[in-house]
């Protein structure tokens, strides 16, 4: 058996260290410690909310050849969406109802600036018009085959406003339309690229009958980022949109 020789008195050992604080590498740690990241910031979603039932394959071709032809009752009514960035910030005028919704924002625009409030009939009838956009919407750029109702009813598509709850904000109100414009030069484009997945994917459905996932996708967000644009230009909400696609 071997002697374990004594430590030398000149090389002590050294002392022991402090225990690793909480938060080191290798040990569990709290946010804000050191050695652990901070999590990361929470952003509440856009209170207009768009959802669609994606339908992506077993596409009807038919329906799909002649959608622009059998649209052509809701373009009269809505005006149609903004392809190719035709319209300001994805508004267009050239429907009874949207032509109507822009009037009624007009008048809301002096309601709001002069006495802080919005008449509730005014804000009822723009967000009736942007549900109507959001289902005809879908189905014109073929993210649906079902055709939309006529006014509110059941659709696997559609926008869901909640009425402001606070104190309208004057000033946003006021410069509405000039705050609106940096959405209004990116929808351009983003309107453009929808235009031209939207005629591959007219022909992807006519001889596949399925509808490419990441165009989808695509379709999808850019729907929404129109809806929740024109719903700020419309006055039925004063927090600003997001430049996003998402949710």
């Amino acid at each position: 058996m071997t002697d374990i020789e004594p430590p030398d008195p000149a090389y002590p050992p050294p002392p022991p260290g402090p225990p690793p604080l909480s938060g080191q590498p290798g040990q569990p740690g709290q946010p804000g410690q050191p050695g652990q990241a901070d999590p990361p910031a929470f952003r509440a979603p856009y209170p207009v909310a768009i959802s669609i039932e994606p339908q992506l394959h077993e596409r009807n071709r038919l329906t799909t050849a002649f959608r622009i032809v059998l649209a052509i009752p809701h373009f009269i009514i809505i005006g149609g969406i903004s392809f190719v960035g035709i319209g300001f910030a994805g508004l267009r005028s050239a429907g009874a109802l949207s032509a109507a919704a822009i009037a009624m924002a007009v008048v809301a625009w002096f309601a709001i600036v002069f006495t802080g409030d919005q008449p509730r009939g005014l804000w009822d009838f723009s967000a009736y018009y942007i549900r109507w956009w959001t289902r005809a919407g879908a189905y014109i750029a073929l993210l649906r085959d079902d055709y939309p109702p006529f006014g509110d009813g059941d659709y696997p598509a559609g926008a869901e406003v909640p009425y402001p709850a606070a104190p309208r904000d004057r000033l946003t109100v006021g410069f509405r339309f000039i705050l609106v414009i940096p959405h209004a030069v990116v929808l351009f484009f983003v309107n453009t690229a929808w235009f031209v997945t939207t005629v591959i994917a007219w022909f992807a459905i006519l001889f596949t009958a399925s509808y490419p996932e990441g165009l989808y996708r695509f379709g999808v967000g850019a729907l929404r980022w129109n809806a929740r644009v024109q719903a700020y230009v419309l006055l039925l909400r004063d927090e600003y949109p997001p430049f996003d696609l998402a949710p």
